[in-house]
């Protein structure tokens, strides 16, 4: 015989183990804001633009199929960037202390569909060394593309700046509090449902009847011992009033 959950059923499991479920959804929240406050590291990131057009003078006009060789240009001088042919000279420069391996998981290059804009961007837990080593990167992949592949078409054409007061783009503690609250809540219910499956003691007549398949024809209450007690007090407190009233008439 299948056995079937009804709505309400789900409510009062649920309502019974709430408490469950706020603990959990809560220690979660608490211990996500802890980490992200207080144990991940801020990283911090500066961005630079490289414009890959060659330089005109007055008399040229614009070329169609020039620029649509400098959009196919675009994705070798992404990986051109990142090589060590750059790095390395990027690292000595700046002495980073670091290798072009290292360096390179702390860059990340790309540019916009059709867009003759290359954006380098850099990650570090210094805001003011990732806007140095934007800078320097796309100074040195300038100086550097003319000798690798004998074009002139690279210009910079923003500098990485560092702000007043920046903001790290991770951690985001109010991103991971919210989504660890969803997880806490969802992991809360789920183990609320698992305890309700696994608990199968009998608590009314209700569950009998479902067991063993007859209705229940009686029930016995539960008698609390100093209630039992009180009311055998009474009851010879009452009895004595009762006989003295007795001998008195």
């Amino acid at each position: 015989m299948e056995e079937t959950i009804s709505l309400k059923e789900l409510l009062e499991t649920l309502k019974k183990r709430l408490s469950l479920i706020v603990s959990i959804t809560f220690i979660a929240a608490i211990i996500s804001g802890v980490v992200s406050y207080f144990f991940l590291t801020p990283i911090y990131q500066a961005s630079t633009q490289i414009l890959v057009n060659q330089a005109k003078n007055d008399q040229q006009v614009y070329n169609y199929n020039e620029v649509q060789t400098n959009l196919q240009l675009i994705n070798t001088y992404n990986v051109i960037i990142k090589s060590p042919a750059i790095l390395d000279k990027v690292v000595d420069e700046l002495d980073l202390g670091m290798n072009a391996t290292k360096l390179n998981e702390k860059i990340t290059v790309g540019s916009e569909k059709d867009s003759q804009v290359v954006n380098v961007s850099v990650q570090d837990p210094n805001p003011k060394t990732a806007a140095l080593i934007a800078n320097k990167t796309a100074e040195v992949f300038k100086k550097e593309i003319a000798n690798i592949m004998n074009v002139n078409n690279v210009n910079i054409l923003a500098k990485a700046e560092v702000a007043e007061d920046p903001s790290p783009i991770k951690p985001r503690p109010l991103l991971n509090i919210a989504i660890a609250i969803v997880v806490g809540l969802m992991a809360g219910v789920g183990i609320a449902f698992l305890l309700e499956y696994f608990d199968t003691t009998v608590k009314d007549e209700q569950v009998i009847e479902k067991l063993i398949g007859v209705p229940v024809l009686g029930s016995i209450a539960t008698i609390d011992d100093e209630k039992l007690k009180d009311s055998k007090m009474r009851s010879a407190e009452r009895n004595a009033r009762l006989r003295g009233d007795t001998i008195g008439s």
